[in-house]
């Protein structure tokens, strides 16, 4: 299925005399073009989103299979099954740096993406299969976050080489919206492969989720390989825009880095730029403590089961906070791009949750508990403001926001890796020392965040005091 807008001729030829150089086009032709641009743009991108959903799922399956005897199966005790989950974490954050160079590099997301989603697909369906013991999980989890880690940073680097910064906000957003419909999605039809297919082939139910998520991958990677664009800059761009769509692409992007010396340097040079740059690291240590304060998501389907329902039910209600995070998640993106805010959204996101941590904290009641994870859920709202925050802060060239993206994504599954030992069945039911470790950790972030906001409004407003009309930080 080729996602793209046929075009009139007569409007070809009109467009064709009005814009030759699309930053000097007359303004109405300009907007006119530049909204055909972005939907044609939007379109394609769309296969992210399914591509993130897939990705989720096939990481998450292991916490919806220890509801039907994953554990059990695999002889874990201990601390093993918390290790199962934490080294995925750990093979996602060694390549995610190298990943997202070597993606800029070669400029084509529609190969690089679909192959290792290719790759991720298989490996979890050998997570299913019969023979498999502790360390074989271990095996099968490491190489699926080795492969897994290209998605996010790479996603990410391919918004930002078609979209401008007031436009990234809600493109972050509608990607991390497959994240929650993975998750609403995800449980509901986890929930009925678990149902329906224990005993078929010989086979248990849980290894049946590996099966059938595994496969599902796979074929719909098939198709993205035909559907997600390459960098503008890259040939194979032309095959699906008109020229005149085209050379506004490319414009669009010179215009948005004009201002911040985009020039052409080395992955050497744009790794080295990266690694100078404070802010940075000290966006690597927001995103990580933001990772740990909503660690509680590798273990939902558990602190479901506290509610004291049947495990179908409990792999049901899964779905309702993820919906309306999702709704929630699209409106703070929106206000975010709106207003050009930052700090203030992830702010109030982060308080949210912190008031769903407390009343884990303090009572057993159904009812109260239920409620405190619609509101942990949307903190949801905030990562997504964060992550286009960390885009918009780092400015050009190429390489050195390659980098900083896989750099700022990498440290923050530290606070994932963490967060798998946040949650031990020793602390359970109540879970209370688990709550007050996320509280803690969303604290920090809000006050590293605020830190941030100040520094960027000072380069503002020094460069509003030396009059120069140049690259403004979003805060």
């Amino acid at each position: 299925m080729f996602l793209t807008h046929s075009v009139d001729r007569s409007s070809s030829r009109s467009l064709d005399k009005e814009v030759v150089h699309p930053e000097k086009a007359p303004l109405e032709s300009r907007e006119s073009l530049e909204k055909r641009l972005v939907r044609k743009i939007d379109i394609r991108m769309s296969m992210l989103v399914v591509i993130f959903i897939l990705n989720f799922i096939d990481r998450s399956n292991a916490a919806v299979a220890r509801l039907r005897g994953f554990e059990e199966d695999l002889g874990l005790t201990g601390a093993q099954y918390p290790t199962v989950l934490s080294i995925f974490f750990v093979g996602y954050i060694l390549v995610m740096v190298p990943s997202n160079m070597f993606l800029n590099h070669i400029g084509r997301p529609s190969v690089y993406l679909p192959a290792c989603t290719i790759l991720w697909g298989v490996v979890s369906l050998l997570t299913g299969q019969q023979y498999l013991i502790f360390t074989g999980a271990l095996l099968c989890r490491f190489f699926l976050g080795l492969i897994e880690s290209s998605f996010l940073p790479g996603a990410l680097l391919t918004l930002s080489a078609w979209y401008k910064s007031d436009e990234l906000g809600l493109r972050n957003c509608l990607l991390f919206c497959g994240l929650l419909v993975s998750t609403a999605f995800g449980t509901l039809m986890a929930s009925g492969i678990l149902d329906g297919m224990e005993g078929k082939l010989g086979q248990a139910a849980w290894r049946w989720l590996f099966y059938i998520e595994g496969s599902a991958t796979i074929v719909i990677a098939i198709p993205a390989m035909f559907i997600l664009p390459d960098f503008p800059n890259h040939p194979s761009s032309a095959k699906w825009l008109t020229p005149e769509e085209l050379e506004l692409a490319k414009a669009r992007m010179t215009e948005e880095n004009e201002s911040t010396k985009n020039t052409q340097v080395t992955k050497r040079e744009g790794l080295m730029m990266a690694l100078r740059d404070w802010k940075v690291w000290w966006l690597c240590l927001c995103t990580t403590g933001y990772q740990l304060s909503i660690c509680y998501n590798q273990f939902l389907p558990t602190l479901l089961q506290t509610l004291g329902y049947s495990r179908l039910t409990t792999l049901i209600l899964c779905a309702p906070p993820a919906f309306v995070s999702a709704v929630f998640t699209f409106y703070v993106a929106r206000h975010s791009d709106k207003t050009k805010s930052r700090f203030a959204h992830i702010a109030a996101s982060l308080f949210l949750s912190i008031l769903g941590f407390m009343i884990s904290m303090v009572t057993m009641n159904q009812g109260a508990r239920y409620f405190a994870i619609f509101l942990m859920f949307l903190t949801m709202g905030g990562w997504v403001t964060l992550l286009a925050w960390v885009t918009n802060s780092i400015s050009s060239p190429s390489p050195k926001r390659a980098v900083a993206l896989g750099l700022t994504c990498a440290c923050s599954q530290l606070g994932s890796l963490a967060g798998s030992y946040v949650f031990p069945k020793q602390w359970g039911p109540t879970y209370r020392n688990s709550y007050g470790i996320s509280i803690a950790a969303a604290t920090l972030t809000m006050i590293m965040c605020f830190i941030f906001r100040l520094h960027l409004a000072e380069l503002n407003r020094k460069a509003n005091q030396h009059g120069k009309d140049t690259f403004k930080y979003i805060v």
